[in-house]
């Protein structure tokens, strides 16, 4: 029986090994797990970063790690259009359809 890979071993571990086992091990297996922090308060803190920052390639995973922590569609979009004013209109703009995705996915 094969192991399920991981979404950083599915997103790159065939080409960079280390950055999947460093995400896997550092980020999603310290970071993620300590305890100062929910995870649902480090996806919100997570989605909006990736939002302000436009990184759209890394947006549609964390929105759906989001929903499964707890994160309501409201609060995402609220989200969004808090940081409209904060970020910038093409940011928000951008992130539109990553949600809309997102919520239609998750409605599968």
């Amino acid at each position: 029986m094969t192991k399920e890979q991981s979404p950083a071993q599915q997103a790159y571990g065939d080409i960079a090994p280390i950055l999947a086992d460093l995400s896997d091990r550092v980020l999603f297996g310290e970071v993620w797990e300590r305890p100062g922090l929910s995870k649902r308060d480090r996806s919100l803190i997570t989605v909006a970063s990736l939002v302000a920052l436009y990184r759209t390639n890394e947006l549609p995973g964390h929105v759906k790690r989001a929903l499964a922590n707890g994160v309501t569609r409201e609060e995402l979009v609220e989200l969004v259009t808090h940081l409209a004013f904060y970020g910038g209109w093409p940011v928000a703009n951008s992130a539109i359809p990553v949600l809309r995705q997102a919520f239609q996915d998750a409605a599968i």
